[in-house]
């Protein structure tokens, strides 16, 4: 599918519990294999309130992936390959402080990477690039997300540090009572390598992350349950969809961020030194610069 470069297309990566969204016109299902593999569902590609938009469920529909067998690199780069310029992601999350509360939004700002096993860069086999990552979210973007959720009178804290851990396991106690004490908010398990590979992309992104707990770290709630989360992920979908049918029409029709400008001073390897196998399997991220 062509996509018109010409029209900034929002991506939609949905978490736990949003596995589709209402409101669609125009839908397409596109399949896509891409140089890393497969991504974890074909891709929605339809308009949502006029505007172009592409959806993927994180973990597939059904839930079938852990978040360590998520292939975050071929999710980014089909969404690249639609023609998607900015990726807001929706998450649930355990809050690390006692002013999130279960139910309350948070759009990160920051992240801490607890993973292990997870590949969260495109650029190896020949082809070196160090993309600038101190602010790894797009500050347009989540400026619009925080006025869309607030324009809907959704509670959602600005700005917060996720832990990304491995998973699929919750925290020990000892580990919740740490990652509070390094002054992080908030603790989930898939959105730095997303995060780290759209700027890679030149890509914006955002996460709309959503507490359904309070982790394990505050006894007096008790220890984190998969039905206590179920149960307010339930009830707070129906705002995580409003806020995101919300975004797309507060977006600019350009882009004015560095995001998309990621690449151009980041690419370290000499020119003729990278190998065509390398060129071939990154031309849509380096195209413009070789």
């Amino acid at each position: 599918m062509t996509a018109d470069l010409r029209e900034q297309t929002l991506g939609v990566i949905g978490g736990s519990g949003l596995y589709a969204l209402e409101g669609l016109e125009a839908v397409e299902e596109v399949r896509l294999s891409t140089p890393f593999g497969e991504p974890s569902d074909a891709f929605v590609v339809a308009r949502l309130a006029g505007r172009r938009l592409v959806f993927l469920p994180r973990h597939g529909r059904g839930h079938r992936l852990s978040p360590t067998e998520i292939n975050s690199r071929a999710n980014v780069w089909g969404l690249k390959a639609l023609g998607v310029t900015r990726i807001l992601s929706v998450s649930a999350v355990g809050s690390l402080r006692e002013d999130i509360a279960p139910g309350d939004f948070v759009a990160v700002d920051q992240f801490i990477d607890r993973t292990r096993h997870r590949p969260d860069t495109f650029f190896e086999g020949g082809l070196v690039a160090h993309v600038m990552f101190a602010e790894p979210t797009c500050a347009d973007l989540r400026r619009e997300l925080v006025a869309a959720a607030r324009g809907l009178a959704i509670r959602v804290h600005d700005g917060g540090t996720y832990v990304n851990m491995e998973g699929p396991q919750f925290s020990t106690r000892a580990e919740s009572r740490l990652y509070r004490s390094w002054g992080a908010d908030v603790i989930g398990m898939t959105n730095l390598q997303e995060a780290r590979l759209a700027r890679e992309a030149e890509l914006c992104y955002a996460t709309l992350a959503m507490a359904t707990d309070y982790d394990c770290w505050h006894t007096a709630h008790g220890d984190v349950t998969v039905e206590a989360i179920l149960a307010v992920m339930s009830a707070n979908l129906a705002h995580a969809r409003a806020v995101v049918r919300a975004v797309p029409p507060r977006l600019a029709p350009e882009r004015t961020c560095s995001c998309k400008d990621a690449l151009q001073y980041a690419i370290m390897t000499e020119r003729a030194r990278i190998p065509a196998e390398a060129r071939e399997r990154l031309g849509l991220l380096v195209e413009r610069y070789l």
